[in-house]
């Protein structure tokens, strides 16, 4: 069992200004561990929608954008689920990503460096294929309320699921509890996003969670939200690891 955290909350930010939130710098939250069939995999929350697992040779950064990677591993892979600032940072991208397999949908492809083109494997809702030598999914991340799906229309974003060995992780972007969310089977870990008008309210991630049955669900991407409520909905279905996404 891990300790819980104390969770800073702050106002609700536009996307491009919500990955701002951790000072440059300032050391993240320690990791957490799940164990698998081919070695533990190490969880590191770095900041709002931007973490970092680690198993073996493998390290894996989901949606690097306004973070500071001093100090941190080189990655031998990328995934971003979707073009918004707080998601995918072109100029931070061409920084970090070295020679790094970049895993994307279209969108993320088309406004990418040039000079990286030829390490960007497009992945289209529903594709499936591997990262870094990992199996790796790619789910459809839209809004389906009426007025917001502005933001994140059908067809353009994904999630994704990574499989480590025995284990699968589930990374959802920026997705409201769509069909192919409330679908998924065997995730071992979840992440979650909350924040309004963008993603899923308390109540809607507390059903997707009800609905596909994850482990460990992480609520990430909450700014403006209270992460406390949502754990309260989801009662025991899951265990909800609260962690500080923004230090």
């Amino acid at each position: 069992m891990f300790n819980r955290r104390a969770v800073i909350l702050g106002l609700a930010a536009l996307p491009a200004l919500a990955g701002a939130a951790r000072a440059l710098g300032a050391a993240p939250p320690p990791p957490d561990t799940l164990a698998t069939s081919i070695g533990d995999v190490t969880i590191q929350p770095l900041n709002h929608a931007t973490l970092l697992l680690r198993q073996g040779s493998h390290v894996l950064y989901i949606d690097p954008a306004k973070v500071d990677f001093t100090g941190q591993p080189a990655p031998t892979a990328i995934l971003i689920t979707h073009e918004h600032a707080d998601h995918f940072d072109p100029g931070n991208l061409a920084k970090i990503a070295g020679k790094a397999q970049i895993v994307a949908p279209q969108s993320v492809a088309d406004k990418s460096p040039a000079a990286l083109e030829g390490q960007v494997t497009v992945m289209h809702n529903g594709d499936t294929g591997s990262v870094d030598g990992l199996p790796v999914t790619a789910i459809a991340a839209y809004n389906t309320s009426p007025d917001r799906q502005q933001y994140h229309p059908k067809g353009r974003d994904n999630g994704y699921v990574v499989s480590f060995g025995d284990k699968r992780i589930y990374i959802a972007g920026d997705t409201e509890p769509t069909p192919e969310v409330l679908a998924l089977t065997g995730i071992d870990i979840a992440f979650l996003p909350m924040n309004q008008p963008f993603t899923m309210t308390p109540e809607q991630a507390a059903e997707a969670v009800r609905a596909f049955r994850p482990r460990v669900v992480y609520p990430y991407h909450y700014k403006g939200t209270d992460p406390q409520q949502f754990a309260d909905l989801v009662g025991g279905a899951a265990e909800v690891r609260l962690r500080d996404w923004y230090m």
